[in-house]
């Protein structure tokens, strides 16, 4: 696969090394910073262009990676559409639903691919456990939740935009959190009600929440709670605990740290201790989900079928995000669907 990488910021640096383990060449890339811009492309092998509309237009890209803050999506899309390229986004798949929805239908009426980056889908915890839950090695699922209680420095949100309602979305939730609400809802299926508190600006000088908690029901009947902050020092890796009738799943950071069922049997849990997590550092993460997930997304191009984090995916996400947010900002129960 050829990559046409749209931001050369610190994900994109992330992504150049993923590319370089699996084989895709970073073609061109453009950033508003050309200095940068120009940095990045020196330093792997690529084309820097002046314009997104250049790395879009590229005649040896195959498809192109959005490594921006996500008020910037639609406009790269519609060039993809012009000249037929796929396109990757980085998560959120926006910050709000009617672009989401746009993104997703456009992207459809060209047949171009649309995928939105959430890697934790391809942690070997999270591929067990999706198996595992499909075969009902814990019973009756009962309760699922997710708990992301993370620090981020003051100088992480140095720059006005970051924590902004219409550049970033919103705060922990729709940006840190939000791969582990995928996840949720990847394993568990849709969420059919949700009630939201926040605290906005808890901690740092931002627009948006830095702490936030929801209690959520699955159409199932579960039930389930989220926890999402950048203000807790000096931040905890992530976990998602789910709860059934015949025992309990533990997922911290990358690894399955708990795996307590009766009478279990089957293909071997594969409990880990030593985690990775962006708890305090955006970077600390590994790269093989990542791997996974790039050479899933290049598969479905060459094969013409959907990529495991679709745009509809991505949405979906979207989705559980707002109505959280809607239930902060009016006090009430939201009812989803």
């Amino acid at each position: 696969m050829r990559v046409g990488l749209i931001g050369t910021g610190a994900i994109s640096n992330l992504h150049a090394r993923v590319y370089k383990n699996i084989g895709y060449k970073i073609v061109c890339c453009t950033d508003i910073n050309e200095a940068a811009g120009l940095k990045f492309a020196e330093a792997n092998g690529a084309e820097f262009v002046k314009t997104y509309e250049d790395v879009c237009r590229h005649p040896e890209v195959d498809y192109v990676d959005v490594c921006t803050f996500p008020d910037f999506r639609l406009q790269p899309l519609k060039i993809c559409v012009e000249t037929k390229k796929h396109i990757l986004v980085q998560k959120p798949i926006s910050t709000n639903l009617a672009t989401a929805r746009e993104m997703i239908e456009t992207a459809k009426a060209a047949g171009i691919t649309l995928g939105t980056v959430s890697q934790h889908r391809f942690d070997d915890s999270s591929l067990f456990l999706v198996k595992a839950l499909a075969v009902g090695r814990l019973g009756k699922i009962l309760q699922a939740d997710a708990y992301v209680k993370w620090y981020r420095t003051p100088e992480y949100y140095s720059r006005p935009i970051k924590g902004s309602w219409d550049v970033e979305g919103g705060g922990a939730l729709i940006n840190q959190a939000v791969h582990q609400v995928d996840v949720l809802l990847w394993l568990m299926g849709p969420v059919k009600e949700v009630f939201g508190l926040w605290q906005i600006g808890a901690r740092h000088q931002i627009q948006s929440e830095d702490v936030v908690t929801a209690i959520f029901r699955y159409a199932s009947g579960a039930q389930g709670v989220i926890q999402a902050a950048t203000a807790f020092y000096p931040g905890y890796s992530e976990r998602i605990e789910i709860h059934g009738t015949k025992g309990t799943a533990v997922l911290t950071g990358d690894k399955l740290t708990t795996w307590d069922v009766a009478d279990d049997a089957g293909e071997p849990a594969p409990v880990e201790s030593l985690v990775k997590s962006g708890a305090s550092d955006p970077m600390a993460i590994p790269l093989a989900p990542l791997e996974r997930q790039f050479l899933d997304f290049g598969n479905a191009i060459k094969t013409g079928t959907t990529p495991l984090v679709s745009g509809e995916a991505g949405y979906r996400a979207l989705e559980f995000v707002q109505a959280v947010y809607r239930s902060c900002r009016e006090g009430q129960k939201v009812t989803l669907g």
